[in-house]
């Protein structure tokens, strides 16, 4: 009788045991959420960035906050919240500097982009050239100044009217022409895909594949060109703050690098960390008084 009652109490205590050991040895998985605000100039090439980056990165995924530099570094002002930054012009991340909202050390550039002009594929107006968007009657489409690409636009402008081949009046007559101005560049060629346009400037890089058969390409001339420097960085105050440097680090990493490339970005030759809020930007505001005059 004695056996009988040992029996099942011994069974109770290694039945408990197991429960014990099998609940220690429950795995718990965490994921982190990296938030990456960019400039929509980046959304084709950065959705596929963020994919191989995810890839390569158990447990991190990646979402993006896509709009216009300046509408982004507001936002982050205001008390928006990121983990990474990436403008499309150096004006734009010093004011994020400047809030104390970057960790400075991470601040690098990672790719440069020239301006391109884009017309309807049927090019009704028959735009074969810059020096085409200065005749009367040219309905024109380029981004507002506040806009990375929209002051770009300017900067160019201005100096085609210091170059003898186009006229010390060329940037008048262009901005003459102008019917509209976008906060997002992507509107820009929306537009000029739909017709309402004759003709767009753009980021040579910009067109996505679904508007690259309604719109075709010209190519501005380097002597009067611009080159748009791109930033990036991580924010000081990101919970994330290895994984949003692993981010950055991918970016300018070759693999990267080879992404920003097939999608018509031109790479740094070296990737190389830059604190930026020294340089100044009077370059682009001469240019913006230029074309205003």
């Amino acid at each position: 009788m004695i056996k009988k009652k040992i029996i099942p109490v011994v069974l109770c205590a290694l039945v408990s045991v197991l429960v014990v050991s099998m609940s220690g040895c429950t795995t718990t998985t965490t994921s982190t959420t990296l938030k990456v605000d960019a400039a929509d100039s980046l959304t084709d090439c950065f959705n596929q960035t963020g994919a191989a980056f995810t890839a390569n990165n158990t447990g991190v995924n990646v979402t993006f906050n896509f709009a216009g530099s300046d509408v982004l570094a507001t936002q982050l002002i205001q008390g928006g919240t990121a983990d990474v930054f990436a403008s499309a012009n150096l004006a734009q991340m010093q004011n994020v500097q400047n809030a104390g909202l970057m960790n400075n050390s991470s601040v690098t550039t990672f790719a440069y982009n020239k301006l391109a002009i884009i017309v309807p594929t049927a090019n009704p107006a028959n735009i074969t050239s810059l020096a085409d968007l200065a005749k009367p009657g040219i309905k024109l489409d380029i981004a507002n100044s506040s806009v990375p690409v929209g002051n770009y636009t300017l900067q160019m402008l201005a100096k085609a009217s210091n170059n003898t081949t186009y006229g010390s009046g060329f940037a008048k007559s262009v901005m003459s022409n102008v019917v509209s101005t976008e906060t997002q560049v992507n509107d820009v060629i929306v537009k000029v895909a739909l017709g309402e346009a004759d003709a767009g400037i753009v980021y040579k890089s910009q067109v996505p594949p679904a508007y690259q058969s309604k719109v075709q390409v010209i190519t501005i001339p380097d002597s009067v060109n611009v080159l748009a420097t791109y930033y990036i960085g991580v924010l000081s105050a990101s919970p994330n703050a290895q994984d949003a440097q692993n981010f950055v680090n991918y970016v300018t990493s070759p693999a990267g690098q080879a992404i920003l490339s097939g999608y018509g970005f031109m790479i740094s030759p070296t990737s190389q960390n830059t604190t930026t809020a020294a340089v100044s930007s009077a370059a682009s505001q001469s240019a913006t008084t230029a074309v205003a005059t």
